[in-house]
Formats: C-alpha cells, structure tokens, sequence
C-alpha cells in the first residue's frame, strides 16, 4: 500500500473513533509509525487529509450502495438492505465526528453536503418509484417532498441538540426514525412483506 493510501486508511480510522477535530497531525504519524516530515511531503495540513478521507470514504460509499441495491428483490428489501448498511457505517463512529465536519472543515462538508443532496438523493426517489411500481409503496406519494424529508432526516439523526449523544446512542435513533419513514410509505402488501422482514405478526 503506497504512503498516500496508508494516510487516508490511518486518518479514517483515528477521525471516526475520537472524532475529527482531536486528531492532530502528530497523532497520525504517530499511528503510522512515520515522521511528520513524511506526512507533510504528502498533505500540506489536516484539512487536505479530511478532504481525500472524505472523498475517498464517498467513493467507497457508492460502489457499495450500487452493488446492495443490485441484489435486493423489492423495494422494501432495498430500504431494509440499505438501511442495515447504515446502521453498521455509523455504529463504531465517533459521535463528534459529523459535527466536527460541519463545524470546522467546510471543504470536506461540502462534499459530503455534494454527495448526499445528488447521488442520495437520487437513489432515494429512484427506491420510491421502485416501491409505487411494485404495490409495496402507496400510488399517492409525493415522492420530491418525501426524498427530500428522508434526505433532511440525516442532519437530524447526527444532531446534538435533537438528539443528545449522551442520551441516544446512533443505532437507537437510527432505528426508530428509519421504521417511522418506511411504515409510513407502504401499502398492507409492503407492510406484510416488512413484518416479515422484522419476523413480527400481527393481528390483522
């Protein structure tokens, strides 16, 4: 693995258990066991670090998005599917991480704001056409104002002042706002195949 790549692998690491804006330069030559000398030959300060992590991690994201989404059988298995993935993307990350982003490294939150508001976003109304197609979704939806409510529920999600970190832990929250936006979607055929899913059973 050349230098560069061990950089963005070591600053993945470190930015996602202690947050971001508490690793230092030093700490990641440390963790690599090179100088800072090294490190510097490579990128000019921290910022540039976070950017590449950053676009690097957006990169990585999509290939697995679109190779989830290849093997799902409907709708609802592609929001279950992708909703598990992110349930795991988050469950070891730093808490601090995403507002440290947003707070103190706007190059590096541009992309990430980039990426959501275009690829996400797309692959959110492509899965409600997909569910209304497949009778799993109800044929009423306002799929633009409901892609853009799901796209809103992720700064929510990651927000200190809605949900406290010291009082919700990511997967909780993550759960229960996930069924909240999918129970509220489907038709009884797409409520039985979720039930199904979660192996629950109701009385009719």
């Amino acid at each position: 693995m050349e230098v560069k790549d061990r950089i963005l692998q070591a600053g993945r690491e470190l930015f996602t258990r202690n947050g971001i804006k508490s690793v230092s330069m030093d700490d990641i030559a440390t963790h690599l066991g090179i100088s800072k000398k090294t490190l510097y030959k490579w990128f000019e300060n921290k910022d540039q670090i976070v950017s590449a992590v950053m676009s690097s991690h957006l990169n990585g994201v999509q290939g697995e998005c679109e190779m989830i989404i290849g093997k799902t059988r409907n709708a609802v298995d592609e929001m279950v599917q992708m909703m598990d993935w992110a349930k795991r993307q988050f469950a070891d990350m730093n808490p601090s991480a995403i507002h440290d982003l947003r707070k103190y490294y706007p190059a590096a939150w541009n992309l990430f704001h980039a990426h959501k508001s275009k690829y996400i976003l797309s692959q959110i109304q492509d899965n409600l056409r997909r569910g209304v197609a497949e009778g799993l979704y109800r044929a009423d939806l306002d799929i633009e104002v409901l892609s853009r409510l799901r796209l809103a529920q992720i700064d929510i999600l990651f927000d200190p002042t809605v949900f406290p970190h010291a009082e919700f832990d990511q997967p909780r929250v993550q759960m229960a706002c996930n069924e909240h936006f999918l129970l509220g979607m489907v038709t009884l055929k797409g409520h039985k195949l979720i039930n199904e899913y979660r192996h629950v059973t109701e009385e009719e």
